[in-house]
């Protein structure tokens, strides 16, 4: 690990700051997956800058009848929150799904919704990869890509988002409160937080320098049965092949969301109401103008499957 310089910040406002005016400067939260890239040197900040003790560890009411995550709330109290199992099942189930207990001990909101890729190409300095190294180009198109992106990707990347949390969020609508270092703030859309990558696949999310995501809002509970089904190689903790979010209503209409094939939590809403044609019109959607590879063709159909068994499971 290379030498880099530390501080611990008192307030959300003095970490956007600081990060703001260090070039190479970074968040460190959980650390879960930051101190990982930088054991690897995939990830060589010159600054960290502690945000342990910024104060935003609290799961609050929303006026509207939603609830407010702050940053740092650790994916075990969020998971294990009365409210959140209660209102937003979907939103427990999938982060029980995304990792151990000792993980889930220590990753945040925040940390969980930055967290990178889990490419081979990115985690290899060795191997070519245009989101760690821009312009070094992409191993995956032509390498190993059984678990990379089927869907959102370009020419220059096909790297999957990792996360199972976000999926969940993508579906329920929440959205991202943040600060930046002049102190302006700003909410956005879970559906505009990810980046597809384009011709810059170094950038995985709208966020500029210095700017700090402060809490998560969830809008008011959808009702309905909330089911996510990951589908991984192993029984154990692993990062998913395809992953689906679903909020299933009595009537039969549904609105989901899918990991583990884009670079970002996939839900294309106008698939939704194309469920009363049956699974394979709302998949058909939701995979029109797909670009697998050999290797991963298999999950478009193992996405229509995965959908099917959640919306089965969703109606009982």
């Amino acid at each position: 690990m290379r030498a880099f310089s530390y501080e611990r910040a008192r307030s959300p406002a003095e970490a956007a700051k600081a990060v703001a005016g260090i070039e190479g400067a970074k968040f460190l939260a959980g650390g879960t997956n930051l101190l990982d890239l930088m054991k690897l040197e995939v990830e060589t900040p010159a600054h960290l800058v502690d945000v342990q003790d910024i104060g935003l560890d609290r799961i609050e009411p929303t006026d509207e009848g939603g609830l407010r995550i702050g940053t740092l709330v650790t994916n075990t109290a969020l998971a294990s929150h009365e409210r959140v199992r209660r209102d937003y099942a979907v939103l427990t189930r999938a982060i029980v799904a995304g990792a151990s207990g000792q993980l889930r001990n220590k990753a945040t909101t925040g940390g969980n919704l930055l967290q990178r890729t889990r490419c081979p190409y990115f985690y290899d300095p060795h191997l070519p990869c245009n989101k760690r190294l821009p312009g070094s180009g992409c191993g995956a198109l032509e390498g190993f890509s059984r678990q990379m992106g089927v869907i959102g990707t370009s020419d220059s990347c096909i790297a999957t988002y990792p996360g199972d949390m976000a999926v969940a969020l993508r579906v329920l609508d929440a959205s991202i409160q943040t600060v930046s270092g002049d102190g302006s703030t700003r909410s956005i859309p879970i559906a505009d937080f990810h980046r597809s990558p384009g011709d810059r696949p170094q950038q995985d999310n709208v966020l500029q320098r210095g700017e700090l995501i402060t809490h998560v809002t969830l809008p008011k509970p959808l009702g309905g049965r909330h089911v996510y089904h990951k589908v991984r190689d192993r029984v154990s903790y692993a990062f998913a092949l395809v992953s689906v979010a679903a909020v299933v209503q009595r009537d039969g209409s549904a609105r989901f969301a899918f990991g583990g094939v884009a670079p970002k939590p996939w839900r294309v809403e106008a698939a939704e109401p194309l469920l009363r044609d049956g699974v394979k019109a709302a998949a058909r959607q939701v995979f029109a103008g797909a670009r697998p590879t050999r290797e991963n063709a298999f999950k478009i159909a193992l996405a229509e499957r995965t959908l099917a068994a959640v919306l089965a499971e969703g109606e009982r």
